[in-house]
């Protein structure tokens, strides 16, 4: 087995040794869902105060309005009740760094993980590779305050998204821990 795999077995041991959460419910407490970025420096339950039960989080590359992402808010709501939804960006996102030329370039040379220095994204050159990134979209960031109102928005309009749901927007700043509230998001989300 690997170190990690170690650690992570070990650690749920630890955590399931006295796990007192068998009780809770399936629907959030708090009946809110947040869109998020995976990155490992966001942390949800802290940045938002919440804990196990409290809320949906539904997490992928850059917190984009990705269809998948809408499946999730709309069972998120229809089945379990959420009132209101959160879509959260944040500052010095990788989706940032690259764009879906680069990413299906990258793709068709090589399957390994590519560098990137102050000149850009680099492929190892070690193939093969395969063409078919160049088919999706991968929901690149160019402005951050941008791509939270357009995602708001997206959710918004969706026929499957109930015109009384709110939905805020906002950029998490990974220097100082802070939520700054994209108006223009928030304004988009408002409820009908």
């Amino acid at each position: 087995m690997s170190n990690i795999l170690n650690e992570v077995l070990s650690a749920n041991r630890n955590y399931s040794a006295d796990f007192d959460k068998g009780d809770l419910p399936m629907p959030p407490g708090r009946r809110f869902a947040i869109l998020t970025c995976m990155d490992a420096r966001l942390d949800p339950a802290k940045y938002a105060g919440l804990s196990e039960g409290d809320a949906h989080v539904i997490r992928n590359a850059g917190g984009r309005a990705s269809d998948d992402a809408i499946r999730s808010l709309v069972i998120s709501y229809k089945l379990l009740g959420t009132k209101e939804w959160f879509v959260i960006h944040h500052t010095d996102c990788g989706m940032e760094t690259f764009t879906n030329d680069i990413m299906s370039d990258l793709l068709s040379k090589s399957l390994k993980t590519a560098s990137v220095d102050s000149s850009g994204w680099h492929d190892c050159g070690e193939g093969p590779g395969c063409t078919d990134g160049k088919f999706i979209n991968w929901l690149t960031i160019k402005n951050q305050a941008e791509s939270v109102t357009e995602d708001v928005a997206r959710i918004k309009s969706h026929p499957l998204v109930p015109a009384n749901i709110p939905v805020y927007g906002f950029i998490y700043d990974v220097k100082t821990g802070q939520l700054i509230e994209v108006p223009a998001a928030t304004a988009a989300g408002r409820a009908g």
